[in-house]
This record gives structure tokens, sequence and C-alpha cells, in this order.
């Protein structure tokens, strides 16, 4: 899921960051994030499915899962609370990829000079742990309609809302917020950390490329 969304993400932002004027470049991060989390979640949300069932104990294995979710519900089975999961995972994707990446420019300029590892590294964190923080709402919803299976509890993502409102209360929408943004800001740290130093051990085998790469993020 993770090469698809580079595979994507990477190209369009590119193009985008060609198309569009300087100022507008945290637009173009954020478009780029929005396409790239579109793609990767033809393969990310059937994964999601099957790992949350199986956490609420419904099923004991992952093969087991995915025979019984398509016996009993069919292949949309597979993609249960798709349009929540784009609900939280599209401005998720879009958002920290925009922060991190404006925080990286930020950064560069007002140091003169390109980022080291372990400054990548807290950037990451960074844009990780304030994803988190903003997106754990939408977490929750779609967390609450993915594992409902078949019962059919909510009717879609405005009558969870509704329901989680009515019966349990808004600070529902905070539950597991600081094991979230931990979690994540730690992910955003190794994951851009590693972003990185990909990026640099290839260009150096193609450096004419990555020239121009630059030139495009500028």
């Amino acid at each position: 899921a993770s090469a698809i969304f580079l595979g994507v993400y990477e190209p369009a932002k590119q193009k985008l960051l060609k198309a569009l004027p300087e100022n507008l470049s945290a637009f173009a991060h954020l478009t780029a994030g929005a396409l790239g989390g579109a793609a990767s979640s033809l393969v990310r949300v059937p994964t999601e499915v099957v790992k949350q069932r199986m956490q609420t104990g419904q099923f004991a294995s992952a093969p087991a899962a995915v025979r019984l979710i398509v016996a009993k519900e069919g292949f949309r089975g597979l993609y249960a609370g798709y349009g929540s999961f784009l609900l939280r995972d599209l401005p998720f994707d879009a958002i920290q990829f925009c922060i991190y990446e404006q925080l990286r420019i930020g950064y560069k300029l007002a140091a003169q000079r390109d980022l080291n590892d372990p400054e990548n590294a807290i950037i990451g964190a960074v844009a990780g742990a304030i994803t988190g923080t903003v997106t754990n709402p939408l977490d929750v919803i779609k967390t609450r309609l993915m594992v409902q299976g078949s019962s059919k509890q909510y009717k879609g993502i405005l009558d969870c809302v509704r329901t989680i409102m009515r019966e349990e209360g808004t600070h529902v929408f905070l539950k597991g917020i600081g094991p979230r943004v931990l979690w994540i800001g730690i992910g955003g740290s190794i994951f851009f950390g590693v972003l990185e130093k990909t990026k640099q051990m290839l260009a150096k085998k193609c450096p004419e490329n990555h020239k121009s790469f630059d030139l495009k993020q500028e």
C-alpha cells in the first residue's frame, strides 16, 4: 500500500509543483497526498477490515476472516466502512504529507542547508503527531463502521456520528487519542526518516534525475 501511495504521490506532487505558482506549494502537497491515499486505499481497506475484525475476536486468522466475510457479506464486505476510511485516511494522508513537506521547506530555508537524518525524523514525528490529533474523531468513526459487520448498528457515517453523540457523548471522539498520537508520531519519524534516506541513496545512483527532482520541489 505504501508503494502504491508513493508511486502516485511523488509524480503527482512534481506535476502540481511545476504547474502551480510557488505560493500554492501547500495545496500541491495536500492534493498529491489525497490522490496517493485514494489509490492505496484499494489495498489498505480490505487489510484494515480483516485486522479490525480479528482484533474484536470475530475471526481466528486472516484467511478465515477473508473467506467468511466474502461468504456472508460478499466482496463488498471487504470494503465495509470504505467511505469512512476515505473520510479519515484522505485527510490524514493529505494533512500529514502537507505538514511534513512544509516543515521541511521552512526548516531548510531557515537553516540554509539540507536536513540531516535526525532532523528529517523529528519533522516526521511532529507531522505525524499533529495529524493524529486532528484526525482522531475520524478514526473513531471509521473503526465503529468497520467492526460492525453484518449487524449494521450504524446506517452510515452521519448516523454513526449522531448515534455516538446521542448515546455516548462527544468525548468518545477523543478516545485513544494519547496512544494514537504517540504511535503515529513514532511511525512518522520512522517512515519519513527511512523515506528521505532512501531518496538520498537513490540520488547517488541517479544524480541527474535527483537534481531534476529537487528543482521541481523548490
